[in-house]
């Protein structure tokens, strides 16, 4: 077992652990978590003889192998699938030895080689190596491309690749998913959750801390405490434990109240889309997530944007790729304030090149892309963390958009980021890189945009300033399309999701759940049936006319399903209208006044009913829901 007996840390001046202790079992998968900078990665350091506790004594097994990912970018030029064996020791140094034999003709140390390599599963190491290739989205092609040919973010995924190679008692992975796409996630989700060894796992993505680990060790005031069953169950845990302190507990209070208050709001607005029930779900919650974090140092809104109009942007058969080749064709899209998409897909299938399109950083090949006049663009992806001037200030950056503004009001907005005191004044340079993204996020919102774009936003952010990166987004007014692999962030700000493949981009009628599934069917090739036919005609008769029967049972509920959404459509067509004639300048002339009134009066009442519409069909929608599963 691990463990750390009154262990005290100091880097350089600053106390990290003082008189700390944890017990870590054989085959435990502990979840390692704490705000940046409390000491999470010298505990890695720790754990791998890299740093010495000042005070205490810290144990490990002497006979355990201990994996980590490399840090640093590898440029070799190997084969990728080689350098992934070399995570594997035992079988990089058989094989070296193998080959020495063979090439001096010992027959008896060839004899004895191979049976070593029998007996530790040599022979199937190159099959493991690709496997692991290909769940972390490699093609087999890419197997045999050398490592140095692969972008920066493809190399760190060979690291962890080589990491999982590695014949493990102790797996040490710090923000492994950074560098991945939802479906290798989601692969990497299920190869822990097998793993036979023992997990120690640093990550700020809550869902798939929730899925893998089974106990959390929180650092916070130079502690480490242990906390049983996974993330969600720390949650609830350090909220009840944050209740029995008076100015937390007031505070804890009128969290709940804020978002209770969206949450209901939200409820009553609900699409059709099944992605919006599923957010109704994580938005309720968030009531329980919200008062374990009260204590978070992060606290912003969006401002309300200059310059609101329908649509804001608008794609008419657009194609885009590069190099005159499309990657993605006939896109279809307009977005309204209020709108909010999440675009799922495989690797490379074009989430980020649609982005750029929508950002205007991309033009179409074919089509037409309109953007409205004068509004706010804001454009969030991870290169732009290397666009800030390294030796300016976070202060300096924000004054250089606001010339106007006191350094008092800069300082007061600033701080909702984090950037308190002297960090607000400190050159960017050697900040990390999630301070980095935080000071980007930061002169987003200043920037009082209408749409915003986000690309992987929640790489580098903690916990904290993820949860208030999603609590901002839920009163952000204007229109919000987002690429990320957080799925708790997916399912609390987006109402509906887009998939992008197969060279096409459309809406996805169903939830992350759904999309999960079809990532698990997407390569599955037909079931084909036998020649002489193993499913006899009568048994199919028999299931045409239950499934009729079920059919006709829930018509009914259907019919009102179908009745409320054909209302909807009606009335936000009209409430388009009516927008549209609200775009027409002459109408707030003086001379219109009175017409102006009563187009307004139009709006409100189109608005109130369609409320009231999407209400209805709300309720029809989980009465339907309810049906469905009774009968399955």
């Amino acid at each position: 077992m691990i463990k750390l007996n009154n262990v005290s840390i100091r880097r350089g001046t600053r106390l990290l652990f003082e008189s700390a202790n944890l017990t870590v079992h054989p085959g435990q998968k502990v979840g390692l978590t704490g705000a940046n900078g409390t000491g999470k990665s010298s505990l890695f350091a720790v754990l791998q003889d890299q740093l010495h506790a000042d005070q205490g004594s810290v144990s490990i097994p002497d006979s355990w192998v201990i994996a980590h990912v490399a840090q640093e970018m590898p440029a070799v030029d190997i084969p990728a699938i080689d350098y992934v064996l070399e995570g594997d020791s035992d079988y990089t140094q058989l094989h070296q030895k193998l080959e020495k034999a063979e090439q001096e003709h010992d027959g008896h140390s060839q004899s004895e080689l191979h049976d070593k390599l029998a007996a530790i599963d040599g022979y199937t190491a190159r099959s493991r190596a690709g496997r692991l290739l290909h769940g972390l989205g490699f093609t087999a092609e890419q197997e045999n491309h050398p490592v140095v040919s692969f972008s920066g973010g493809w190399r760190m995924r060979l690291n962890l690749a080589q990491a999982l190679m590695c014949r493990s008692d102790l797996l040490l992975l710090d923000e492994p998913t950074n560098h991945l796409d939802l479906e290798a996630v989601y692969w990497l989700e299920e190869w822990l959750r097998s793993y036979q060894g023992t997990l120690v796992l640093i990550s700020h993505d809550r869902d798939f801390l929730d899925r893998v680990v089974t106990q959390i060790v929180h650092i916070e005031q130079q502690r480490i405490k242990s906390y049983s069953g996974n993330y969600s169950d720390f949650e609830l845990a350090r909220a009840e434990h944050l209740a029995h302190q008076h100015a937390a507990h007031n505070k804890q209070q009128r969290e709940i109240a804020h978002i209770r208050s969206f949450v209901t709001r939200f409820k009553a607005k609900a699409t059709k889309a099944k992605q919006a029930q599923s957010r109704v779900k994580a938005l309720e919650r968030m009531e329980l997530i919200a008062p374990a974090h009260v204590d978070s140092p992060f606290h912003f809104s969006f401002f309300e944007p200059t310059r609101l109009t329908a649509p804001l942007l608008s794609l008419d058969k657009v194609a885009v790729g590069y190099n005159e080749t499309p990657l993605i064709s006939g896109v279809k899209l307009s977005l309204a304030p209020g709108d909010r998409i999440g675009l799922l897909g495989p690797n490379g299938a074009g989430k980020s090149t649609l982005i750029k399109l929508i950002a205007g950083v991309l033009q179409p090949l074919q089509g037409k892309r309109k953007l409205a006049k004068d509004i706010g663009v804001a454009y969030f992806a991870q290169h732009q963390l290397e666009q800030l001037t390294m030796d300016e200030s976070p202060l300096q950056h924000l004054q250089r958009l606001d010339r106007q503004a006191s350094e008092t009001e800069l300082r007061k907005f600033i701080g909702g980021f984090g950037f308190h005191g002297d960090d607000a004044l400190a050159p960017v340079a050697p900040f990390s890189g999630g301070e980095k993204a935080r000071l980007v996020l930061a002169l987003l919102v200043y920037q009082r945009p209408a749409l915003l774009l986000l690309d992987e936003p929640t790489n580098h952010l903690d916990l904290d300033m993820r949860l208030a990166l999603t609590m901002a987004l839920q009163e952000f007014e204007g229109a919000l399309v987002v690429v990320s692999h957080d799925r708790h962030l997916l399912r609390t700000v987006a109402d509906d999701l887009w998939l992008v493949s197969d060279g096409q981009a459309k809406a996805f009628d169903g939830d992350l759940d759904d999309y999960r599934q079809w990532l698990a069917n997407k390569d599955k090739k037909p079931i084909e049936q036998t020649a002489s036919g193993n499913v006899s005609s009568n048994t199919k008769k028999q299931d045409r006319r239950q499934a009729a029967a079920a059919r006709q049972k829930l018509q009914p509920l259907r019919n009102t399903v179908k009745k409320a959404e054909h209302k909807m459509e009606q009335l936000q067509a009209k409430l388009a209208d009516v927008e549209q004639k609200l775009a027409d300048n002459s109408l707030y002339e003086d001379k219109n006044k009175d017409q102006l009134k009563a187009v307004l009066l139009e709006q409100a009442t189109h608005k109130s009913d369609l409320e009231q519409a999407e209400l209805d069909w709300f309720e029809a929608s989980e009465q339907l829901e309810a049906a469905e599963a009774a009968e399955e």
